[in-house]
């Protein structure tokens, strides 16, 4: 059972590691079961997102009022179509389509199976090499901005995407890494990412909302206040991370994920861990 103090602890983890590339999911996932806590669960997780997502609703406030604005006029001015924010809506869109498809398609296993600490440990580690590669790529010498972006390439970012319905994988470290791997700068990659995950992660905690004090789904109070915690030490989150990779390498961040998930799978090859300790499925 996720009390009060759970919930506020679990708040924090949220905010800290949602915009990181390390996977608040798994964190959140991990951080019970080393404790001996019940899994917070999918629908707990999704809801926190939407305190997390609501810190770069704020802190993207411009960018988002300008694409949004510029996106619906240019529905009936043909001369705004090639606009960059214009496009840059049609792109969000697209790429949003394949995470809400597949998470769809594929709800159950992500709320079950998936959230198997074996498979969290493998995904820490193999995504955290995926973002080592792409950091180190030559790719990132051409350093496009986000205006560069492209229908194909908008399309990949939404597939990365995807992929963070896997506990483990990350929102941010996906995207992230695949726009280094398609040429775009630290930042620019960082910011679309962020932008990008916005739809999905809002109709993902809308609909989780329903979920919430019903059957083994923390009740409201706990999960309202991790919520509004999440969405204070998010958006500090956002603002340090920002400015931390515009001078830095994701280097940290790979070395981080890599141990946790190397410790991770051994704790629960020795029996320290069971493989869904603290799942009540």
């Amino acid at each position: 059972m996720i009390d009060w103090f759970h919930g506020a602890v679990l708040g924090l983890v949220q905010g800290l590691t949602e915009f990181l590339p390390i996977s608040s999911s798994a964190h959140l996932r991990v951080f019970s079961a080393l404790l001996g806590w019940d899994d917070p669960g999918a629908a707990f997780t999704a809801v926190t997102q939407l305190g997390t997502e609501s810190a770069v609703l704020i802190y993207f406030r411009r960018d988002i009022a300008a694409i949004v604005s510029t996106w619906a006029r240019s529905l009936v001015r043909p001369a705004l179509r090639q606009d960059p924010n214009a496009r840059l809506g049609w792109f969000v869109i697209v790429g949003t389509l394949p995470i809400g498809l597949l998470g769809a398609a594929f709800q159950t296993t992500i709320e079950s199976s998936l959230r198997d600490l074996r498979v969290i440990g493998t995904t820490l580690i193999v995504f955290g090499l995926i973002l080592a590669v792409a950091d180190r790529s030559r790719a990132i010498r051409h350093a496009r901005p986000i205006s560069a972006l492209t229908l194909p390439h908008a399309i990949g970012y939404g597939l990365a995407q995807s992929l963070a319905l896997i506990p483990g994988v990350s929102r941010s470290g996906g995207t992230i890494s695949a726009g280094l791997l398609l040429g775009y700068s630290r930042e620019a990659a960082a910011r679309y990412s962020f932008l990008l995950a916005v739809p999905a992660v809002l109709a993902s905690g809308t609909l989780e909302l329903f979920k919430i004090g019903e059957g083994p789904a923390p009740a409201w109070g706990p999960t309202i206040l991790a919520t509004l915690i999440a969405f204070a030490i998010g958006y500090a989150a956002i603002a340090w991370f920002l400015k931390y990779i515009s001078h830095h390498s994701f280097m940290p961040f790979v070395v981080y994920r890599v141990l946790l998930g190397v410790v991770l799978i051994a704790l629960v090859s020795t029996g320290y861990l069971a493989p869904d300790a603290g799942t009540t499925g």
